[in-house]
């Protein structure tokens, strides 16, 4: 009885456990909402002439402003730490918003880009420096944009265009510094990881519905 009793503590136990605390998060953990429905931006022009939207998309969303260049490096972190891991997922889109002027700029990134990266999936959009500006305040954050409308700092929009992060007071966050490749790999990666297991828990759910509909 005894040596049942402390091989259960030994190995059956931290399995227990272990189980336990991953269906807690798979089942439970959501990302909170920072601010409900931010406005869209489909009246910019993009780089490409596509119609660019946040509805219905998985956005990861960012302001280079008129600097974009100057911070391209941030791209190069934003691109090697999440971009290039997640891109081929279908309902994610990366949306990077520049000052009107900044089009040669910004092809001369995309250009190196694509000597090793699939650049599909980025959308630039350009808009007035006041535009951009107007915008960023209705994200209604606590962070603010430089003189020159950008930040390094991105957003995940879900596709209701809720803007999501953490909300404690000891670890709120709102956006990701693309300045820190640490920050991606280890906050903004689990948050990300959060939003699109809340994506496929739903599209299970849903299938699993329409299954029981057509028995």
């Amino acid at each position: 009885m005894k040596k049942n009793s402390v091989l259960f503590i030994l190995f059956v136990l931290p399995i227990v456990a272990y189980l336990f605390f991953a269906s807690g998060v798979n089942g439970f953990t959501k990302l909170p909402v920072i601010t409900t429905k931010i406005p869209d931006v489909g009246s910019w022009q993009s780089l490409n002439g596509e119609k660019v939207h946040l509805d219905g998309k998985i956005t990861i969303l960012g302001f280079g402003g008129a600097d974009v260049l100057k911070n391209r490096g941030n791209l190069f972190n934003l691109n090697e730490k999440i971009y290039q891991r997640y891109h081929t997922f279908k309902d994610l889109q990366f949306v990077m918003i520049c000052a009107d002027g900044t089009q040669d700029d910004v092809k001369k990134i995309m250009d190196a880009f694509d000597e090793f990266t699939d650049v599909s999936n980025w959308h630039f959009l350009f808009a007035p420096k006041s535009e951009i500006d107007t915008f960023y305040k209705g994200l209604q954050l606590k962070g603010k944009l430089s003189n020159e409308a950008s930040t390094p700092n991105v957003y995940i929009v879900d596709k209701a265009r809720n803007l999501r992060g953490r909300k404690e007071a000891k670890d709120y966050k709102e956006g990701y510094n693309t300045f820190h490749p640490a920050e991606l790999s280890n906050e903004m990666l689990d948050d990300f990881k959060i939003i699109l297991y809340e994506y496929r828990a739903a599209l299970k759910k849903n299938h699993n519905a329409t299954k029981q509909l057509l028995k």
